[in-house]
């Protein structure tokens, strides 16, 4: 005769280990899921890795031109791009007469002094090693002067006659006709920070192709940024197709659930110690 006890017994003991066993595949499931999350982490930072390493050579490996070498030198390692980059931003007001969108009279003028003052402030150098080194003068000059100058009659008295020379405001002598004010005085004061590291760098090349190579690009690249900044200020770069379609990572709780049990955790313990769970989930599954 089958003892009912004995029975419900087994049963009970059977179905507290159907659900030890749950709990330990769930269990191995997590820590196989946080594997592979540590995994693909440890990826990531390794294709970090490979990409500073590339970027690195990529760094050294130069154009086919010093011009173009020394510029790119000049954009990398000075802060001409940094100091452009905050005067520009900063000009934020938009007047009653400026567009919605888009760049402000302030900004365009901050962008047009820069780019009229690099060209200027080249220029003369240029030109200066064009026409090679100045001409050192030799010749000597006879002047008798006698113990009066004053007495000599083609000496021209003005001591009576001086005449006061107002000195010019450097900014309006920097500044473009028509253009905002505000934005001609943060660049005035911009370019000046700038100016000797652009001269510095450009002082070093001596071939006319590489100055003019120099030059050129310059000026074009500045007037990228400025339009990169403008795009930036604007705020309406679209976000990659990737990241539109990205998933979250796999979230184990929601995905096996909670892991709650209506079997008391000491006794779950106190069946578990007593199986071999390996022998029992490969005789049962």
């Amino acid at each position: 005769m089958i003892d009912r006890k004995k029975l419900a017994q087994e049963l009970i003991l059977r179905e507290n280990i159907r659900k030890a066993i749950k709990i330990v595949q769930r269990k191995r499931t997590s820590a196989r899921l946080s594997e592979l999350k540590d995994e693909r982490r440890l990826r990531g930072v390794i294709r970090s890795l490979l990409s500073e390493g590339q970027s690195a050579v990529a760094s050294v490996a130069k154009h086919d031109s010093t011009g173009i070498n020394a510029l790119e030198d000049l954009l990398k390692n000075t802060n001409v791009l940094s100091v452009i980059e905050t005067g520009y931003k900063s000009l934020t007001t938009k007047d009653d007469d400026d567009p919605e969108e888009g760049q402000t009279k302030q900004r365009r003028s901050y962008e047009n002094h820069i780019l009229s003052a690099v060209a200027k402030s080249l220029a003369p150098e240029e030109s200066r090693k064009e026409a090679g080194e100045d001409v050192e003068i030799t010749e000597d000059i006879d002047i008798d002067v006698g113990d009066r100058p004053e007495d000599d009659p083609d000496f021209i008295d003005v001591a009576d006659e001086e005449v006061e020379v107002e000195e010019a405001d450097p900014k309006e002598e920097f500044g473009l006709n028509g253009e905002d004010k505000t934005g001609r005085n943060r660049a005035f004061t911009d370019f000046t920070d700038i100016e000797k590291v652009i001269l510095t760098a450009f002082d070093d090349l001596d071939n006319p192709s590489d100055m003019a190579m120099f030059e050129e690009y310059l000026i074009k690249n500045l007037a990228l940024y400025f339009e990169k900044y403008e795009n930036e200020l604007a705020g309406d770069v679209e976000a990659p197709a990737a990241a539109m379609d990205a998933t979250a990572d796999v979230d184990v709780e929601s995905e096996l659930g909670s892991g709650e049990t209506d079997i008391p955790e000491f006794a779950l313990e106190e069946v578990l110690r007593h199986l071999n769970i390996d022998d029992i989930i490969e005789n049962l599954l």
